[in-house]
C-alpha cells in the first residue's frame, strides 16, 4: 500500500505539472480505487456523505413580520422550497441571543434565540417542520469567541469565582520611554487594528481577534472547554443534526514565555497597512495543533452523544482558510476521529484568488480540483463549496455566464455539495455604498478603502419574486439594499422557466441521486486553456462526463475521450443554455464543438 501510495502521489503531481500542456489529465482511480469503486455499488453511504448543504444567512433569506430582518418564521414558510431544490441539510448562520455588531457572531447567550429571529418556540417548530421534509438543521457553532455583554465576560471583568480565566486577560506593559501602558504583543484582529483592548473596571487588556466588542475565550480554561460542550449538548438536544464550526483556527494562541510575554508575530510583507491583519503573519494565533485536538474532543462528544441517543450521524463542519496541510488534519488519524466535513474553499481561495476568477482556464480549473484531491487523506470524503456569506457571489468572482457552469460542476464533483442561498438563482453582488454598510470588517476603515474589506454586497436580501422588495419583506426598509435585478432574478420567475439557473440546478439535484455520482470513480483534465472534462464510473452503471468550455471563445475538434480513457456512445443528459444543444442529442467525445461558456452533461449509452 506504501509503494501504490507514493505512486499515485507521483502520478498526480506530474498530471498537475502537465496542466501547463495543450492537455492534462488526473486519474484518481489506482487499481485498488478502481476493484473499491466497483464493489462499492451497493455500498451504503452515511447521510451527509452524498448530502446537498444550503447555507441560509437568516437576516436575509425571509422576513416574515414586517421589520426588514429575516426570522425563523421566514424560514420555515420557505421549507417547501428547500424540499423542491433537494436540500438535504441547511445550516443557519448564528440566530442566537446577539447585540449584532457582527450580526451574529457576537453571541451574548449561547442558549436563546435572537429576539429579532424569533423565540426557542420558533426554533423547535423549525427542526420540526424541516424533519417532516427530511430535512436536517444545521446550527453555526461559535467557539472562539462570545459577545462582551456576555453574562460570562461581565462576571470575569469583575474577577467572580470561576469566571476570572474564562477570557484572555494579560496587564500589558509599560514603555519605559513614554510612561504609557502598551498592549502585550503586536498581534492584529481580523477587523483592523490591535487584538487587545484594555477593560478600564479590571484593568487588564483582553484579546480579541475580531470585532472589540467579541472577547476571545481561554480554551486553556479546562471550565471554558467544558462550558462550550455544554453549549453543543444542549443544541443537539434540541434536535440539530450537528454544527458548522466558525473561524476554528483563532481558538489557541501560542504560550506566554517565563516571563510572561506573548510571542509577537512577524511582518507579512503583504502590506504597508499597519491596521491590516495581513501585515502580520499569525504564526501565534491561528492553526496551533491545540485547536485540531480540540476539534477531535468535540468529535467524541457527538459520538458519545450517538451511543447514548441513537439516531444519524451529528457531524461536524469546520470553517477553516489555512493552508491546506493543516486543514487536511482535521479529517482526524488513525487514533482519532475528526470532522466530517473541514470545508474546502479552493475555489474561494484558489485561482486568481477570492476577488476574480473570471478569466481562469480550464487548467486552473484542474488545479484547484487537484489541490484538494491529492492532499485529501484515503477514505475521507471530498466537499465541494463555491461561496458563502463572507465572500462576493460567485456569479460575480467567476463571472454571470459561468453561473451554470459553476452549479453543474459542484454538483458533478464527488462528495458533498455546500451552497449559499441565492446561488442557486444567479444571484450577484450589490455594491453597497458607506453610508449603506453594515458589516464591521468595513465599518472599521473608512470610506475610501471600505470596499476591500465589505462583506454585505453578498449579503443582500434573498429575491424570491419580482413583488415589491422582492418578495423579502412588506417592508421597503430591508436591513440592506436590495438587488435592483431582482425584477428577472428572483424564484418565482425562474421556476417558471424550463431556461433558468434555479430549473438547471433542480435537474442537477435530481442528478445527484445516481449511484454513479454518489459511489463512481473520478478522472478529471483540461484540454488546453479551454476545456474541462470530467467522468465519473462505476461498474453496472452509465457512465457520466461534464464538458465544459470555460472561456468566452467557441472551440471545435475537442477530443476529451483520450484524456478520460473514455469510448462508447454518447448523449445529451443536462445542458446550459449557452451550449445551444438539445438533451438526447448523440455527441462524439473525440470530436466536440463547444460554444463560449458551454457546459454539458453526458450519458454513455
Amino acid at each position: 500500500m506504501t509503494f501504490l501510495h507514493n505512486l499515485l502521489v507521483t502520478i498526480l503531481v506530474l498530471g498537475l505539472l502537465c496542466t501547463l500542456c495543450r492537455a492534462a489529465a488526473v486519474d484518481l482511480s489506482l487499481e485498488q480505487h478502481q476493484d473499491r469503486a466497483a464493489a462499492s455499488k451497493e455500498e451504503k453511504r452515511d447521510w451527509w456523505q452524498v448530502a446537498q448543504f444550503y447555507q441560509i444567512y437568516p437576516r436575509s433569506f425571509k422576513d416574515s413580520d414586517g421589520d426588514g430582518v429575516g426570522d425563523i418564521q421566514g424560514i420555515i414558510s420557505k421549507l417547501d422550497y428547500l424540499k423542491e431544490i433537494g436540500v438535504t441539510a441547511t445550516w443557519l448562520s448564528p440566530i442566537f441571543t446577539s447585540p449584532m455588531v457582527d450580526f451574529g457572531y457576537d453571541i451574548s447567550d449561547f442558549f436563546d434565540i435572537q429576539p429579532e429571529y424569533g423565540t426557542l418556540d420558533d426554533f423547535d417548530q423549525l427542526v420540526a417542520e424541516a424533519k417532516k421534509r427530511n430535512i436536517k438543521i444545521i446550527l453555526d457553532f461559535v467557539p472562539n469567541h462570545s459577545s462582551d455583554e456576555n453574562e460570562w465576560f461581565k462576571k470575569s471583568v469583575k474577577r467572580e469565582k470561576g469566571y476570572e480565566d474564562y477570557y484572555m486577560w494579560h496587564d500589558g506593559y509599560v514603555n519605559p520611554t513614554t510612561g504609557k501602558r502598551e498592549p502585550p504583543s503586536n498581534w492584529i484582529q481580523a477587523f483592523r487594528g490591535s487584538a487587545w483592548e484594555w477593560n478600564e473596571d479590571r484593568q487588564q487588556y483582553y484579546l480579541h481577534q475580531f470585532a472589540v466588542q467579541q472577547p476571545d475565550l481561554n480554551y486553556r480554561n479546562p471550565q471554558v472547554v467544558a462550558q462550550m460542550k455544554r453549549v453543543l449538548t444542549y443544541w443537539l438536544d434540541r434536535g440539530v443534526a450537528g454544527f458548522r464550526m466558525d473561524a476554528v483556527p483563532w481558538c489557541f494562541e501560542s504560550l506566554p514565555d517565563e516571563n510572561g510575554r506573548y510571542p509577537d508575530e512577524p511582518l507579512s510583507g503583504y502590506t504597508d497597512d499597519p491596521d491590516n491583519s495581513a501585515y502580520l503573519k499569525h504564526i501565534h494565533t491561528q492553526d496551533l495543533r491545540e485547536t485540531v485536538e480540540m476539534v477531535f474532543q468535540w468529535r467524541t462528544l457527538f459520538d458519545d452523544y450517538q451511543r447514548v441517543h441513537g439516531g444519524d450521524t451529528r457531524i461536524i463542519m469546520v470553517e477553516t482558510y489555512s493552508e491546506l496541510d493543516y486543514v487536511m488534519q482535521f479529517y482526524g488519524n488513525r487514533t482519532a476521529k475528526g470532522a466530517e466535513i473541514p470545508f474546502n474553499f479552493q475555489f474561494i481561495t484558489g485561482g486568481n484568488g477570492d476577488k476574480n476568477n473570471a478569466q481562469l482556464t480550464a487548467g486552473g480549473f484542474v488545479k484547484i480540483i487537484n489541490s484538494w484531491m491529492v492532499q485529501m487523506p484515503a477514505g475521507k470524503t471530498a466537499n465541494w463549496v463555491m461561496g458563502n456569506h463572507d465572500q462576493r457571489r460567485v456569479g460575480s468572482r467567476y463571472g454571470e455566464d459561468r453561473i451554470d457552469l459553476m452549479n453543474m460542476l459542484q454538483m458533478f464533483l464527488p462528495g458533498v455539495s455546500v451552497t449559499y442561498q441565492g446561488e442557486e438563482l444567479g444571484m450577484t453582488d450589490l455594491d453597497i455604498s458607506w453610508e449603506d454598510t453594515r458589516d464591521p470588517s468595513a465599518c472599521n476603515s473608512n470610506a475610501d478603502i471600505y470596499e476591500e474589506f465589505t462583506r454585505d454586497p453578498g449579503r443582500t436580501p434573498f429575491q424570491w419574486s419580482d413583488e415589491a422588495n422582492a418578495g423579502f419583506s412588506t417592508n421597503s426598509n430591508t436591513w440592506l439594499p436590495i438587488n435592483p435585478n431582482y425584477q428577472t432574478v428572483n424564484a418565482k420567475t425562474e421556476n417558471a422557466s424550463t431556461t433558468s439557473h434555479l430549473s438547471l440546478y433542480k435537474q442537477l439535484t435530481h442528478l445527484r441521486q445516481l449511484k454513479t455520482l454518489q459511489l463512481g470513480a473520478t478522472r478529471y483534465a483540461n484540454v488546453g486553456d479551454n476545456v474541462l472534462a470530467i467522468k465519473r464510473s462505476l461498474s453496472g452503471e452509465a457512465t457520466l462526463v461534464l464538458v465544459a468550455n470555460v472561456l468566452e471563445t467557441k472551440v471545435t475538434g475537442v477530443d476529451v475521450a483520450g484524456p478520460l480513457y473514455a469510448s462508447g456512445n454518447y448523449k445529451i443528459k443536462v445542458s446550459n443554455p449557452q451550449a445551444k444543444a438539445s438533451v438526447g442529442d448523440s455527441v462524439t467525445l473525440s470530436n466536440l464543438s463547444l460554444e463560449p461558456y458551454a457546459a454539458i452533461i453526458l450519458e454513455s449509452v
